[in-house]
């Protein structure tokens, strides 16, 4: 039998949520292996921002994270913040650059990131090994013994960093929740997030139809969620970050709401042009503040075109109130394989919120996206990466 290599921590996952936690551990003096079934580290990482990588956001607080259990992720959140991450970049002469909403991309892109986050692991005397599928994991002795294509590993602390099953091109699967049910926890089933929305091939041929390539600022609303930012028409439906921010707050069957003119008082709008230019066809006054195509389509689909001075004041107010409450009622989303992010993950009741140990299983850590924490778009995730990588380092 073969006698395996021992270590104090071993990580499964070398993404965000692995690599922050696999230095800090390592600064501890524990000895740590960092183990992953892909042939490079932080492949997420590289391919985030378009590679630019929007590492943070300068706006994070709880309130910008989905969970059953929203009050978990303050603990983490408030420890290691934004700022601290700055910190570190400035360490490593890193720059960056806010795009809107409190987005920071990094001004040497995304391997600037990876690299920063090796070298702290290298500085820490972290051991890696790619290419390692685990086969079998099992308990004994205060002990978690690892079977891999690579070898048989034993730790004292077992860290999972596997995320989510979002984008499965990249290797990433829901190995993490099997992993909490083999040890007796309970798991949020996954479901994808930060997605874009399918509609039915009528809409698509219908009012859809020639929309495809088109953005435009929107607020969108559905269940607790709201967000101003662009729509994109696709030649599946809708995306855009307004539509993928609404999508972690949709459900099946539920419509989303959509103010084509956020800030702008349609009514009072269009009553004030029908007094200035009555005899202006009401898609050539859309398309002043549409793009042309959506107010073409809107007047060829939606409403009666004529010119404003025609419309009677009841007709002024629906066509306002469509511009600011236009439902649609997506068929579904583009699913896992083009999401983000997903939601759902190990039941965070079964977790301390201070050190992220699983309460049943002395020494099983669950970090990152494997966690039912998901955030808002536009680094939201990633510094619950960082912040849940890191107080679970303090402790495994």
């Amino acid at each position: 039998m073969q006698t395996p290599e021992t270590y104090d921590v071993v990580i499964l996952g070398a993404g965000a949520a692995g690599l922050m936690c696999a230095a800090i551990a390592g600064k501890r003096g524990r000895r740590v292996l960092l183990l992953d079934k892909a042939d490079k580290i932080g492949k997420k990482i590289l391919i985030s921002g378009g590679g630019r990588c929007n590492f943070t956001n300068l706006h994070v607080n709880p309130a910008a994270y989905l969970s059953q259990n929203p009050h978990f992720c303050k603990s983490a959140l408030a420890r290691y913040t934004a700022n601290d991450f700055l910190d570190l970049m400035r360490h490593y002469h890193l720059s960056w650059h806010e795009k809107i909403l409190g987005q920071l991309f990094c001004d040497q892109k995304a391997p600037a990131i990876v690299e920063m986050l090796w070298t702290e692991c290298q500085q820490a005397a972290v051991t890696l090994r790619l290419n390692t599928d685990v086969t079998q994991i099992q308990r004994a002795d205060a002990q978690f013994h690892l079977h891999t294509t690579q070898g048989a590993f034993q730790a004292a602390s077992l860290v999972i960093a596997t995320g989510g099953p979002s984008i499965p091109r990249m290797g990433a699967t829901d190995f993490g929740s099997h992993i909490a049910k083999q040890f007796g926890l309970k798991n949020i089933p996954f479901s994808p997030a930060l997605v874009p929305f399918t509609f039915d091939q009528t809409l698509l041929e219908g009012l859809f139809a020639g929309l495809a390539g088109v953005s435009t600022p929107v607020a969108v609303s559905c269940g607790d969620g709201y967000f101003r930012e662009q729509m994109l028409f696709t030649h599946r439906g809708l995306s855009g970050p307004a539509m993928l921010q609404i999508s972690s707050y949709w459900q099946k069957g539920a419509a989303v709401q959509i103010d084509l003119l956020p800030g702008l008082d349609a009514y009072a709008w269009l009553q004030s042009v029908q007094q200035q230019r009555p005899k202006a066809e009401l898609k050539t006054l859309l398309a002043e503040v549409l793009p042309n195509r959506l107010a073409q389509r809107l007047c060829e689909t939606l409403f009666p075109n004529r010119p404003l001075g025609q419309y009677g004041d009841k007709m002024l107010q629906s066509i306002a109130a469509q511009l600011h409450a236009w439902e649609l009622t997506p068929a579904g989303t583009e699913g896992m394989r083009t999401a983000e992010v997903s939601l759902g993950g190990v039941d965070t009741r079964e977790l301390s919120s201070k050190t992220l140990e699983a309460r049943k299983v002395p020494g099983l850590y669950f970090i990152g996206e494997t966690v039912d924490v998901t955030g808002w778009l536009g680094g939201y995730n990633f510094q619950w990466a960082w912040a849940s990588g890191w107080c679970a380092g303090q402790y495994a």
